[in-house]
């Protein structure tokens, strides 16, 4: 195993992916410091834990001194509306942390960095392909998270450039939910909302558009594993991590009534937008390295919706970037 004795951080290792991706390091025998904001007891109990805001460039060097591996998992997440009002809370605090994060583990000598993208990199297409993203632009529906996240890839190619530093992995997840997800519906994402509010007995529930959009959902723990793989074999060629299957928001909607005793009626709100209607992934390259998703959207699904019924007191534990 790659990781074994290894010393590794994992910045944002409390979140969603972050905190399954701890307990794979640690299953494989790493050593792994924890750098978050959000409460201490969302960390794994055999790493070391830091609360500490990672925007400032000292606090990066602070926490990459002696470490081998390091894990971005930092940005910004929230809900189409909350990039359109607020699209700088997106913008500064991603450019940030992945310029200052990723300068700071090439001066601390880490041997290796995997920094986390999106598929908010992509222009609208049918299927997603890693090689067409330069040749495009974001969607306006990602315009700023988008390029931001660009910017953190093109770090990583300059560093392989001028630096000889090859071991940098880039990671690009579909859509991707699971237990401690953000909830917040003031900011969260699709399946958070949608479970948040079907399990706190909205009816009828009013959903955004007529359903037809589809999306290309990923639960936490498939893309934890799909970074320990792309870590393993880091060489600076991004790589999707996605079901590689598209499921219309109708679907997803179904999906989860089907876990509820009490069925709410559905309304579809067609005056509202949608987003863009198709945004599936090409996991090719991610097959080529040993990848496959594991969890169905129907057992992740249930799953998420299981730990958010026992665990709605924790769901505001996590750090909230637009308190």
């Amino acid at each position: 195993m790659y990781f074994k004795g290894k010393k590794v951080l994992v910045a944002g290792g409390t979140g969603m992916i972050g905190i399954p991706l701890v307990e794979m390091l640690v299953e494989q025998g790493a050593q792994v410091r924890i750098a978050s904001l959000d409460d201490p007891a969302r960390s794994h109990p055999e790493a070391e834990f830091h609360h500490i805001n990672l925007m400032p460039f000292e606090n990066c060097l602070k926490m990459c001194q002696g470490m081998e591996f390091v894990f971005n998992l930092l940005g910004v997440k929230g809900s189409p509306a909350v990039t359109t009002t607020k699209p700088a809370s997106f913008f500064v605090p991603t450019i940030t942390l992945d310029t200052n994060l990723m300068e700071a583990a090439r001066q601390a000598g880490a041997e290796g960095f995997l920094f986390t993208s999106s598929v908010g990199v992509y222009a609208p297409a049918e299927v997603f392909y890693e090689e067409d993203v330069w040749r495009t632009f974001p969607s306006p529906n990602d315009r700023f998270a988008g390029w931001a996240k660009r910017m953190g890839e093109l770090q990583a190619e300059a560093y392989r450039v001028q630096y000889g530093w090859d071991r940098i992995a880039i990671v690009r997840p579909a859509n991707v939910y699971g237990a401690y997800d953000n909830f917040d519906l003031e900011n969260a994402m699709v399946v958070p909302s949608l479970i948040k509010r079907a399990m706190d007995g909205e009816n009828p529930l009013t959903v955004w558009g007529d359903g037809s959009p589809q999306r290309d959902f990923i639960h936490a723990r498939d893309v934890a594993r799909g970074m320990i793989l792309a870590a393993e074999k880091a060489n600076c060629e991004p790589i999707n991590l996605a079901s590689g299957v598209g499921t219309s928001i109708q679907q997803l909607v179904h999906t989860i009534i089907d876990n509820l005793d009490h069925k709410p009626e559905v309304i579809w709100d067609t005056s509202k937008p949608s987003g863009d209607q198709k945004r599936i992934m090409d996991i090719s390259r991610a097959r080529a390295i040993g990848f496959e998703p594991q969890i169905s959207l129907q057992d992740g699904i249930r799953q998420t919706m299981e730990w958010y019924g026992k665990h709605k007191s924790v769901v505001t534990s996590r750090y909230d970037v637009f308190a």
